[in-house]
């Protein structure tokens, strides 16, 4: 695939894993090129918590199920029916979890760059997230971002401690298929915006 391709096959998988075996050096890979990501004053601010353990995704699943009926509780009418059928996880299903986490002390006190945008190592753990996604979907792999999740239950989970903030929780692994549709498009929750729409000349308005 070149570029743009893998760009436009990048899908958001929570139905299609197969619970197949991922190569180390495989992943391996993967992970160096999430690890490859640009990070404001090269502070590197990502670590990666691989989760192989089905008790631990038991328990994240369980957690996880739990929030998807508190916010389907605050839908109604066609909303609440499409949601109904929409898939939020691949918890279980995935060969492994890889959880991504965000810690403000590397590299401080004197992060170059961070000085007036106190958010930019979290920007810069999405562009890590980015580049893993990326890099997966070349491997023939998929990925899915699980965020129904509330951060205190994930840190208590992995012994994550209280100044490093959990990002994202990634499922990977081999999958049957990547739709040629994102789900949340095919299920009905919401369609792509054409570009036209979002680009913009010399001033916002």
């Amino acid at each position: 695939m070149d570029f743009y391709e893998v760009i436009n096959r990048r899908r958001d998988v929570r139905a299609e894993f197969t619970g197949q075996p991922v190569d180390d050096d495989v992943l391996r890979r993967v992970l160096g090129a999430a690890h490859s990501a640009p990070s404001v004053g090269l502070s590197q601010p990502w670590d990666f918590v691989i989760v192989r353990d089905p008790v631990t995704r038991k328990a994240f699943q369980h957690h996880v199920a739990s929030e998807r009926a508190t916010f389907a509780d605050q839908l109604s009418g066609e909303r609440a029916e499409t949601f109904s059928k929409i898939k939020i996880e691949g918890i279980l299903e995935s060969t492994l979890s890889i959880v991504v986490t965000y810690n403000p002390a590397k590299g401080a006190p004197a992060v170059l760059g961070r000085h007036a945008i106190a958010d930019a190592g979290l920007y810069s753990v999405c562009l890590a997230i980015q580049n893993l996604w990326l890099a997966a979907t070349v491997e023939g792999l998929g990925v899915g971002w699980v965020s129904f999740y509330r951060e205190d239950f994930l840190r208590e989970l992995l012994d994550i401690p209280s100044s490093i903030r959990p990002v994202a929780w990634l499922c990977l692994g081999p999958v049957s298929r990547l739709h040629d549709v994102p789900d949340l498009e095919r299920h009905g929750w919401r369609s792509r915006l054409p570009l036209e729409a979002v680009v913009h000349q010399e001033r916002f308005g």
